[in-house]
């Protein structure tokens, strides 16, 4: 018989869930709801509420808003729009790959959700000039952006919950994920080359009327700060450079400061923190305008979903779960395939990020209990189907759902079907890339 805490925890658990998928609540009152049902009764003790919480999960996201909110202050986001439209040359296919592969890298670094948010309005623009169809723009836009956050630890939130959890480094994620993060944007870009080629093709006469217009842009008068503009490079090529060495900085720092103990280390949030500090001092922003722009809801979010999870742990579910799975697969391959297909399908229809709060101690207890599973490539499956299923459909990503909100306003119109038309082609595909890659690395 199951145990009557078992039951709430889980019914707690699936009633939130669907109140997120619903929307109608918010979804970080949904989730601070539920923990609260889950501390009330007792499921989760209040003396132990924090030890749930996934503190370098919060303070990674946080440190990262900050950076991003002080530097699009400075027009940098709008400067690289106009200098990537113009090195296409009047193409508009050469638009359609330089975006998404600015988009990429720009989302491989900082949150996806502002990335879009800042090139959406030019790229919008861009295809106006051209005279072309938007829509390619946008859904190319929105399914490079979520590639890109798969390849590093901190491009997409499932990655800086796993990397927080699993004790994975900047530079394993850049390695491992970072190839198939490029070999799914050039499938993409192929796709999309192949499904709307016609619609982008320009005359030689028209092709050289839209680089005269691009070229008289001036990326220099997007610029709205010059000084924050190059203080706001500087801390962003530090961060990154931080991120590289977190796991070996003392080493280095012990050649310089012999005090420094050698072995120590520094967690990824403690890199954002870091370069958060940093950006906030040298540029002198003020402080509480900063902090207004925080995205506090997602990480209240993040923080109520930590506890939902620790009543399925404290319970038992998820180590019940973990036998399930064990008792159903017999290799680390097989492992790998069911978590990269469920994580994929599962975060097409769902959000992924309480998808990856709920599986991460389930990877966690199959690697308690199995003998004979590796849970290191997990990981791995984990981040590939949760950041790729977001290609899914339009409400499968925030992404996909701001930059739909963007063209709706403007009148640019992607249906629900429009989307999925090519969304689920672009899943299977690089899901299945993707787990072939892991495969030969594992």
């Amino acid at each position: 018989m199951i145990p009557i805490e078992t039951l709430i925890a889980a019914v707690v658990f699936l009633l939130t869930y669907a109140l997120i998928i619903d929307e109608r609540i918010h979804r970080a009152v949904a989730a601070m709801a539920g923990a609260a049902v889950l501390v009330f009764i007792g499921i989760v003790p209040w003396d132990s509420l924090l030890d749930n919480i996934d503190f370098g999960t919060i303070f990674l996201l946080m440190g990262m808003m900050i950076i991003v909110n002080v530097a699009s202050n400075s027009g940098l986001f709008e400067y690289v729009a106009i200098r990537t439209a113009k090195a296409a040359k009047g193409s508009p296919i050469m638009v359609l790959i330089l975006f998404s592969v600015v988009t990429a890298f720009v989302s491989a670094f900082l949150d996806n959700v502002t990335t879009v948010l800042l090139l959406t309005p030019m790229l919008l623009y861009i295809s106006k000039v051209m005279n072309v169809n938007p829509v390619p723009y946008l859904l190319s836009e929105v399914m490079a952006s979520n590639v890109g956050g798969m390849a590093t630890l901190i491009g997409d939130p499932p990655n800086i919950m796993i990397a927080s959890s699993a004790g994975l480094t900047f530079n394993e994620f850049l390695m491992t994920m970072g190839p198939i993060a490029l070999v799914d944007l050039v499938i993409i870009l192929g796709i999309f080359i192949v499904f709307y080629g016609k619609q982008m093709r320009v005359k030689d006469s028209e092709k050289a009327a839209i680089k005269k217009t691009i070229d008289a842009l001036d990326e220099r008068s997007a610029i709205k700060d010059e000084v924050l503009f190059k203080k706001s490079i500087i801390t962003l090529v530090i961060v990154v450079g931080l991120f590289f060495i977190h796991n070996n900085i003392g080493e280095i720092l012990h050649v310089f400061l012999p005090f420094v103990d050698a072995s120590m280390t520094f967690e990824p949030a403690e890199v954002a923190l870091i370069g958060a500090a940093l950006i906030l001092f040298w540029s002198r922003a003020a402080p509480e305008m900063i902090f207004e722009k925080i995205e506090w809801p997602a990480l209240f979010f993040f923080g109520g979903l930590f506890v939902l999870v620790g009543g399925l742990v404290n319970t038992g579910v998820i180590s019940d779960l973990a036998q399930l799975v064990i008792n159903n697969v017999s290799s680390t391959g097989e492992a790998m395939f069911v978590i990269a297909w469920f994580s994929a399908i599962a975060s097409a229809i769902v959000d992924n990020i309480p998808l990856t709060a709920a599986l991460i101690p389930l990877i966690h207890d199959i690697g308690a209990t199995s003998t004979t599973i590796d849970i290191y490539p997990l990981w791995w499956a984990l981040s590939l189907g949760a950041c790729l299923g977001g290609n899914g459909t339009a409400i499968a990503a925030s992404a996909n759902v701001v930059v739909l909100g963007i063209g709706e306003r403007e009148g640019v119109k992607i249906t629900f079907m429009d989307f999925l038309k090519i969304g689920v082609l672009v899943m299977f595909v690089t899901v299945l890339v993707g787990l072939g890659i892991l495969y030969l690395m594992f």
